[in-house]
């Protein structure tokens, strides 16, 4: 099997590479400006070019894989950008409508638990996307753009709904960066907001393993969570940090606001991933 990872030398594409490398597959890496040297592991091949202005032979490029498991998405962490549905949806639906044109089978898409908008509680995939902001609203437009490009030319499609994700590589502004450099800068205290919101963590190596095992599931699985399942607070999971590590500092608790664009109270229900997993097993 063939497999090709779009934004493979981001976030999760790095930890994505990794997995791939120990599964029985060739692997084929697209970034936009990086060398292979760059990457963790070495792929079989490694693409460079912009999806806001893919080569007329992207399918040929990226070596006609099986399964493209599609990462790259510009824009973040400004989650109210206009850019996300103004520049970023048409792009990408234009790209992978080019693929699927081309002979693409399958393809596993990463969402975003921002589909579910404002809603509390445990969030499962039977629920009606409510996106309340913009980078929510462009990732479930492409969704719904892609299932119905999916009746004029048919492929397998796994829209894989991300919940919260932690680890080496994260973005300097991401909540465990920010904690661990105030600790190296000696701060005795960690400036953050009052942390009884609940969320779905994951580690992002994890989140990695169930993505490939995702693009190994030979059938259409539409809306998938990726995620725990467990409801952990965010002073929670700071404070259990600090413990891990021993490290001398104390949360600061109500020095910023509550974020205004997610619920206090959400977490993923991850009943079909693991029905799904466990049955490609």
């Amino acid at each position: 099997m063939k497999i090709a990872v779009t934004g493979a030398g981001g976030f999760i594409g790095r930890h994505v590479l990794a997995e791939l490398a120990a599964r029985p597959c060739e692997v084929v890496a697209q970034v936009r400006s990086a060398s292979a040297a760059s990457l963790p592991v070495s792929p079989s091949a490694v693409v460079e070019f912009d999806l806001y202005e893919p080569p007329v032979d992207a399918f040929e490029r990226l070596g006609r894989p099986d399964v493209l498991i599609h990462l790259a998405w510009g824009g973040l962490p400004n989650y109210r950008s206009l850019h996300h549905f103004e520049q970023e949806l048409p792009a990408q639906y234009r790209f992978l409508k080019g693929l699927v044109d081309a002979g693409l089978q399958s393809l596993v898409v990463a969402g975003t638990c921002f589909e579910y908008g404002m809603q509390s509680g445990p969030l499962s995939e039977q629920l009606e996307a409510r996106p309340d902001n913009p980078y929510g609203y462009a990732k479930n437009a492409l969704r719904c753009q892609l299932e119905y490009l999916q009746g004029a030319q048919p492929f397998r499609l796994a829209w894989v709904r991300l919940f919260y994700l932690y680890g080496e590589g994260q973005a300097e502004n991401s909540l465990l960066p920010q904690l661990r450099h105030a600790v190296e800068r000696g701060e005795p205290l960690f400036n953050m907001s009052g942390g009884e919101q609940l969320r779905d963590y994951l580690p992002v190596g994890n989140v990695a393993i169930n993505l490939v095992s995702l693009a190994f599931v030979e059938r259409n699985v539409g809306v998938v969570n990726v995620c725990s399942g467990i409801p952990v607070s965010v002073r929670g999971l700071v404070e259990g940090w600090i413990r891990e590590n021993n490290w001398p500092i104390t949360p600061r608790l109500g020095h910023y606001p509550y974020p205004d664009y997610e619920p206090m109270a959400f977490w993923g229900d991850p009943r079909k991933l693991h029905a799904l997993l466990g049955d490609s097993e």
